[in-house]
């Protein structure tokens, strides 16, 4: 499908060129590269970036992402004080953390993620921790570790509607994403909870409004919902352009149902401004 004029956004190199030569430097990888998000220009030039411990190899297979799919290398436990090396350098306040999914690891990542937030908690520049986590296959266990850590936000995307699970996400689990975002309120009520959604995939309005409603049920704080643009020509095909008006619609609609932030736009990701949703808390907005 061709695009429509609003997705002509462009990405610039040159923009990008200090924060991947830092970051390169430093060992680190970013989901902005890995992931080949539309917003890396803008990101970078400001010298922010989402940071994906780790590694850079998923081992789900799910078809709309763009993470390498394979087997990943074993852990490097110097990268927590790598990453805190890269937000010292890059003096960042709010720092978001993911990874790919690693099922290949007893805690699912658990640990890597603790010993990371913990290594930024010792940064007077640091006042809030961002994760987006995997769904660690349902370990409630797994889940506790990364709360004891202490971040401020825990996001676990849905992705999208239940009835397009098999075809794009196929090994994961509606349901059991849904239960980690309960998890989430259920072990700790100072934690703000977050996901994401692409439309885009083939849903519908009605699954739409269906998965909010079960976002809410399990008082989820935070949503972003942004369009599904494939990575490459082998990922799953785009179904529909949604109009920026949609997405204005559905930010609308989950004010009115409660969520404390919502951005939704064809260009909006998990991490994209990540800041304002604490902010927008702060000031007491719905």
């Amino acid at each position: 499908m061709e695009k429509p004029a609003w997705l002509n956004k462009k990405i610039s190199l040159p923009d990008c060129r200090k924060t991947k030569q830092r970051l390169k430097e430093l060992g680190l990888s970013t989901v902005c590269e890995q992931a080949r998000c539309p917003n890396i220009s803008q990101c970078f030039s400001r010298g922010t970036a989402t940071f994906m411990i780790m590694g850079d190899i998923c081992t789900r297979n799910c078809r709309f992402c763009g993470v390498t799919k394979g087997r990943p290398l074993a852990l490097d436990k110097s990268e927590p004080q790598r990453v805190k090396q890269a937000v010292k350098l890059m003096d960042l306040e709010y720092v978001v953390i993911t990874s790919p999914t690693r099922d290949d690891l007893e805690d699912g990542g658990a640990g890597h993620f603790s010993s990371t937030i913990k290594a930024l908690r010792s940064l007077s520049c640091v006042s809030k921790i961002e994760v987006l986590i995997p769904d660690f296959q349902g370990d409630r266990a797994c889940l506790h570790t990364v709360i004891d850590a202490g971040p401020d936000v825990i996001n676990h995307n849905l992705e999208t509607v239940p009835s397009l699970y098999s075809r794009v996400r196929s090994k994961a689990g509606y349901q059991r994403s849904l239960d980690l975002l309960a998890g989430i309120k259920r072990f700790s009520s100072s934690i703000f909870s977050k996901s994401g959604l692409m439309l885009g995939l083939g849903e519908k309005d009605r699954e739409i409004e269906a998965v909010l409603e079960d976002l809410r049920a399990v008082d989820c704080d935070f949503l972003s919902i942004g369009q599904y643009l494939p990575p490459s020509r082998t990922h799953y095909p785009v179904q529909e352009y949604v109009l920026p008006e949609k997405f204005d619609f559905w930010q609308k609609k989950a004010q009115e149902m409660g969520f404390r932030h919502c951005l939704s736009g064809p260009y909006v990701r998990s991490s994209y401004k990540a800041h304002t949703y604490l902010e927008n808390a702060a000031c007491g907005g719905k």
